[in-house]
Parts: structure tokens; C-alpha cells; sequence
């Protein structure tokens, strides 16, 4: 990874972190997001001292707020030469029916349409670096989904799962239509990173969280061991070239029957580029 620039988002802790230390350690100069200035610039300089690179540096953004997610490719695109992969890691879930500031469905905002809109908006500075990579991290939740595009706000159903695994799915299609749409050079791939002992977990309610500490050790993955696929598509060559498919534990693995519906994924690029202001292409 020597030479290579890469952005990890949602970085300050769990797969993120593991992520761009990982990278760091590999030799790439290392962009590490997370939506507090104070932590990415902690986790930034953990990430530095423990692999004695002096090429990490953070950023920050709001990606419950598109305007914050637009600064935030503004201020990359001017201050960075190059691009070679972009690793959308940052996710949440959302408990109750919060919403974004601009109305939309937290988790579907946070996991969706932020990465949706950030990936777009530094698609010519990965076009500039090819061979570049796009890296997006979905989950095998996307199993227990089907996406409603009548229903992306998940006003019809209740509960953590049924939106988070929607979420995850849209970044699957997501992921489809945007290999489609990619020059010679430019890849794009999903994963899922296995269950993991992370933070998206306790972000949920107090039963979720008791669950997790009882139990978690016993069957689920260190966050190490959970970023493996996210770098894995970030640098193996066996990949270089390979753009649209979706990966677990490295290696290529087949997504639900709705994760490979062309169709749902074209109108979702569609109206998610409508819901970010973007022009459809």
C-alpha cells in the first residue's frame, strides 16, 4: 500500500479503526474520518504511534447531515493529490424513528445516502488516481431484507433489524450500480465483515448491549478480525480489476436473491441521487 491514499470513514473505533490501522501499517497515507473532530484527531494519533507512520490524518463529518457530508468531499478534493481507495465503513443503527436534518430516516441516511452522495461527489479524484478502489461495508443482515422503495423513510415497519438490514442491502445494490457506472480503473466491491464485537451494538437499546456482553466473546469476532475483508479489498491484486462483487471472510460469496435485483438497484440510484441533490446518471 505504499504510495496509496486511502479514506476510511467511521474510523474512531471498531472495524473503522482496525481498518486504517491496518493500512497505516501496510504504508498507505491514511484519511481517517469520524463524525467528532476531537476523537478522529485521538484516533488519528493512536493509529500514528502505534504504527509509527507519520501519514494519518482526520477529518470530520456529520453524515447525518448532507451538507456536512458535501464539506467534507470539498475539503478532500482540495487537499488531496490522489485518491486510490475509498472505504465506506461509517454506519449506525438507529433506534425509535429518528431522523436526519433533512427529515430522512436516520439509519437510511447514515448508511445509504451519506456514502451514496460521498462516494459521487470523489468520484473524479478516484478517476484521476486509477486503479482505484471504492470499498463498501454491508452485512449479511441485507439477508433478512427486502428493500420497499415505496418505503425508504421505513415508515411501515418498527424496530432496529428492519432498518439497519435495509440499509445494508441498499449498500449492496448500492455497490452493483455503481460498478456499472465506473470508468476502466475505478472498482467497486461490498463485504460482509462477519459478527462483531463492535460499537454498533451498543448504540442499541440496554437489552441489546447486556446481550452482547454476556454472550459477544463467546461467538463473535474481534474487531481485527472483522476489518480483514474491508483491507483485503482495499489492496490484495487478486482483486485489482474484479468491480460489483460482494466478498465475506475474503472471498467472493452470493448476496440474497433481492441483493442481485438490477432492477430495484437502478431506481434506487435513481431516487437516492434525487434525494441528494445529485444529477441521476
Amino acid at each position: 500500500m505504499k504510495g496509496k491514499t486511502c479514506l476510511v470513514t467511521g474510523a474512531t473505533r471498531g472495524i473503522g479503526l482496525e481498518t486504517a490501522r491496518a493500512l497505516a501499517a501496510a504504508g498507505a497515507t491514511v484519511v481517517l474520518h469520524g463524525r467528532d473532530p476531537e476523537r478522529a484527531r485521538a484516533a488519528a494519533a493512536k493509529v500514528a504511534q502505534e504504527t509509527g507512520s507519520p501519514r494519518v490524518r482526520p477529518v470530520s463529518a456529520d453524515f447525518s447531515r448532507l451538507g456536512s457530508v458535501r464539506a467534507l468531499a470539498e475539503e478532500l478534493d482540495a487537499a488531496l493529490p490522489r485518491l486510490d481507495v475509498l472505504v465506506n465503513n461509517a454506519g449506525m443503527m438507529s433506534p425509535g424513528r429518528a431522523r436526519s436534518a433533512e427529515g430522512f430516516d436516520l439509519t437510511f441516511a447514515v448508511n445509504h445516502l451519506a456514502p451514496f452522495l460521498l462516494t459521487n461527489l470523489l468520484l473524479p479524484k478516484l478517476r484521476q488516481s486509477a486503479p482505484s478502489r471504492v470499498v463498501v461495508v454491508a452485512s449479511a443482515a441485507h439477508r433478512r431484507a427486502a428493500l420497499d422503495l415505496d418505503d425508504l423513510m421505513n415508515e411501515k415497519v418498527s424496530g432496529l433489524w428492519p432498518a439497519y438490514s435495509r440499509s445494508k442491502l441498499a449498500n449492496i445494490l448500492f455497490t452493483r450500480a455503481l460498478a456499472r457506472r465506473l470508468p476502466d480503473g475505478v472498482t467497486a466491491n461490498s463485504l460482509h465483515p462477519g459478527l462483531v464485537r463492535s460499537h454498533l451494538f451498543h448504540d442499541g437499546p440496554l437489552w441489546m448491549n447486556a446481550t452482547m456482553r454476556a454472550f459477544g466473546g463467546l461467538f463473535m469476532l474481534s474487531t481485527r478480525d472483522g476489518a480483514r475483508t474491508s483491507v483485503y479489498l482495499a489492496g490484495a491484486p487478486e482483486v485489482e480489476g474484479r468491480s460489483g462483487g460482494y466478498y465475506a471472510d475474503c472471498r467472493p460469496a452470493t448476496p440474497s436473491v433481492a441483493a442481485q435485483d438490477d432492477a430495484c438497484a437502478e431506481r434506487l440510484w435513481h431516487e437516492s441521487a434525487r434525494l441528494t441533490g445529485l444529477a441521476a446518471r
